[in-house]
């Protein structure tokens, strides 16, 4: 009789409690605009039940009434409030943040194909560049003539097919033609909080886009507490007793904050997994200083100033090396947000860049027969200027009108001492002219509308057309010989186009993209005179002729994220017309060291027809609140149909897994690389295959005090020689065999203090 008394009290209690917690219904929207707003988290502050709002701010939670939740969204300022059934929560925007690219506030603001890489500030070890940064994100490969200028090649797309920028638009493009000095060579690596990339043509809103846009986003002052903060880290690495210093020092008021970023990195010759010293040394110092002002509530302006100075910087990829390459970027941004009901908001960005940049190849084993210099420059000066209008609820369009000023100068001047063979009495100086006074302007004006048609669907559609004009103030002779004597201004008229559209559900979202991506010709395929820019021993000579290449591609992609599993993929198709290569030419024969073989030389053209296919895949497994499962593939096949072989430089299939644990005080990751051999090459560029290799890194670390961090890393664990398919050396440069072996076995330590 008791049992069964306590058997009712108990099954009382269990009805009263599931009576009490009920499902609750609400919506999240924005208090501002009355837009609902996606992806809002509404979590129990007394336990770990949680849900998300769909992509029409809507809610459900299993909760009391009257319980306490937390709302929070990326976005929008963390509130706590009671919860009651059908509630309507109000969040207020953050404050007027300057855009970077992409925004996770609801699915018009989202932009097509897009991927968001965090820059964890546990990564531990330190990468010589933001080029580094790139290496186990899926799709890409890292194109290394050195340790020092490293950068992303995404698909088969590389260099200008790829829009690489900082902060939303601000460039620092590269004065070496062998780009020695590319943009991830000029930005601190630790002061990069994510990198955003879209994926494909499928926006028109961010500058002229062939391949895909790369934005480089630093850490935003106005996110922090008001008050001073800042921090000191270090590290270094025993493969090549590298060091690494840095500080950051951060002042935030209600209306005024600036931040200042220092950086010096002196990075030695490293060994590879056999033992043999790679020449890769180098010394940079880096700092930022970014100032912004909030005039009122719905406005910011911000101020940017960086500078870079590197020293005696060793290529192991090509025939010279670089004594210095210095560089500056100034830049200033305004936004003005809530203007009216039918405008969201106006922004405004100017910036001017400046790369000086040596080249020499003091050292070298040619150097007892010619001595030869090359400095050479490169002013960038750009801006833009958007509206973003808001017809209705369901609508928003974007428009404005962005411009890139580039010009480039440089000669080399080269001291010869021996000429066939024979020393001579007195060195003959020559001249020659690398860029020739080169000029390329794009103003591009643009128009892109993202429309909600349905409850969970949205069509994006755009439309950018790019004036461009080009050209050459100081052409060599034989250049001008070659092309007809006269060289007038050339002028372009690109238009390129994208349309998508997505199904955003309860966590999945599925997309098809189509996009008409427009590339003009570089400076270098354009007026670059008898030099070797490529991967074989060609001299290479520009062509002022050339038609822009285009690239006409479909997407499709899906995802789908539970509370522990999200799987995504993508597949594509390129089909790319009047793409731009080099095809040697007989009839213009080598001009330096003519009697060396090649002696003819190759020219830039353009084919009728190429194509890229592949797709990349991941699955990720939240196995616990600190411990995750990530795995990612990708693969690219690129041909060249008129050739009838594969496009070069194309990175192979690759693999990469990783497992992470972490906690509120120590954390850990080990991650494993994989990637398969590359058999498809082409020979008209003398591409070598190249082998597989695997590696596995381990990381750690934890925090014995609160302001504390400590980490140690073992990279290449077991001590693996090899060499990624993009990186390739000269015959000159060193006795490699035209191959870049990666650092061996690497140790590495690093401390950081927060106050």
């Amino acid at each position: 009789m008791k049992f069964k008394n306590s058997f009712i009290i108990v099954m009382l209690f269990i009805s009263m409690a599931l009576m009490a917690q009920t499902s609750i219904e609400g919506v999240v929207i924005d208090k501002n605009t009355k837009q609902p707003i996606a992806y809002a988290m509404v979590k129990s502050v007394n336990s770990n039940i949680y849900t998300v709002t769909n992509t029409e701010g809507k809610f459900k939670i299993n909760l009391k009434e009257k319980s306490t939740v937390e709302v929070s969204h990326v976005g929008y300022k963390t509130i706590k409030q009671a919860l009651i059934n059908n509630a309507v929560i109000l969040l207020d925007e953050k404050e007027v943040a300057l855009e970077n690219i992409i925004v996770n506030a609801n699915p018009l603001r989202d932009i097509s194909q897009s991927v968001v890489i965090n820059d964890a500030s546990k990564r531990i070890s330190q990468p010589r560049s933001v080029g580094h940064l790139f290496k186990d994100i899926k799709g890409f490969g890292i194109a290394k003539k050195g340790a020092y200028a490293s950068e992303p090649v995404f698909r088969s797309f590389k260099y200008e097919q790829l829009n690489i920028q900082y902060d939303g638009g601000m460039k620092i493009l590269n004065a070496c033609p062998n780009r020695m000095d590319p943009i991830t060579t000029h930005v601190i690596p630790e002061e990069i909080e994510k990198i955003e990339i879209v994926r494909g043509p499928f926006t028109v809103r961010f500058g002229q886009n062939f391949g895909g846009i790369i934005n480089l986003v630093s850490k935003n002052p106005s996110k922090e507490q008001l008050g001073i903060h800042g921090s000191v880290e270090g590290g270094y690495e025993t493969n090549g007793n590298n060091l690494v210093t840095g500080s950051s020092l951060l002042y935030v008021a209600k209306k005024f904050d600036i931040h200042f970023n220092g950086s010096y990195r002196d990075f030695g010759d490293y060994n590879d997994g056999n033992g043999a010293k790679v020449p890769s040394s180098f010394r940079t110092t880096d700092y930022s200083i970014k100032a912004g002002l909030n005039p009122t509530e719905n406005q910011r302006v911000q101020f940017t100033w960086r500078q870079s100075f590197g020293r005696d910087i060793r290529h192991a990829g090509l025939p010279m090396d670089s004594p210095y390459d210095d560089s500056f970027l100034a830049g200033i941004d305004y936004k003005l947000k809530e203007i009216s009901d039918k405008v969201e908001s106006f922004s405004a960005k100017l910036f001017h860049s400046h790369v000086d940049h040596l080249m020499t190849n003091e050292g070298r084993p040619n150097f007892m027969m010619t001595e030869s210099n090359s400095p050479v420059q490169v002013w960038t000066s750009g801006g833009k200027v958007e509206f973003v209008l808001r017809p209705s609820g369901k609508s928003k369009i974007y428009t404005g009108i962005d411009a890139n000023l580039i010009r480039r100068e440089g000669d080399r001047t080269r001291m010869v001492k021996i000429m066939n063979g024979v020393a001579l009495p007195t060195p003959k100086t020559f001249i020659d002219k690398i860029w020739q006074d080169a000029n390329l302007n794009d103003l591009g004006l643009f128009a892109e509308g993202k429309f909600k048609i349905a409850d969970f669907t949205t069509l994006t559609t755009g439309a950018r057309v790019d004036f461009i004009s080009t050209s050459i103030d100081d052409p060599a002779a034989d250049f001008e010989a070659l092309y007809g004597g006269v060289f007038n201004d050339k002028t372009e008229a690109n238009i390129g186009a994208n349309i998508s559209i997505k199904f955003q559900k309860e966590g999945f979202q599925t997309q098809l993209a189509l996009g008409r991506g427009i590339r003009t010709a570089s400076m270098v395929e354009r007026y670059i005179n008898h030099f070797n820019v490529g991967v074989d021993p060609y001299e290479y000579v520009g062509n002022p002729n050339l038609k822009p290449e285009v690239n006409n591609q479909i997407e499709l992609s899906f995802s789908k994220k539970s509370k522990t599993i999200e799987i995504g993929a993508s597949v594509f198709y390129s089909f790319l017309k009047d793409y731009i290569t080099a095809q040697v030419n007989t009839n213009i024969s080598r001009k330096f060291m003519s009697t060396t073989p090649p002696v003819v030389a190759k020219q830039f053209i353009n084919i009728s027809k190429a194509s890229q296919t592949g797709f990349e895949f991941s699955f990720n497994i939240k196995a616990s609140e600190k411990l995750k499962f990530t795995s990612d593939v990708s693969y690219t096949r690129a041909q060249n149909d008129d050739f009838d072989e594969p496009l070069a430089q194309i990175p192979p299939f690759m693999t990469i897994l990783s497992v992470k644990y972490e906690d509120d005080k120590f954390w850990m990751s080990m991650s494993s690389r994989f990637i398969a051999s590359q058999n498809r090459v082409s020979t008209s560029f003398m591409e070598q295959k190249s082998p597989g290799f695997g590696t596995m890194d381990l990381r750690l670390g934890f925090e014995p005090y609160k302001r504390i961090s400590i980490g140690a890393a073992l990279l290449n664990i077991f001590d693996k020689t090899y060499y990624e398919h993009l990186n390739f050396s000269y015959s000159n440069s060193n006795t490699l065999s035209g191959k870049i072996f990666e650092p061996g076995r690497n140790f590495t330590t690093y401390i950081k203090y927060k106050f």
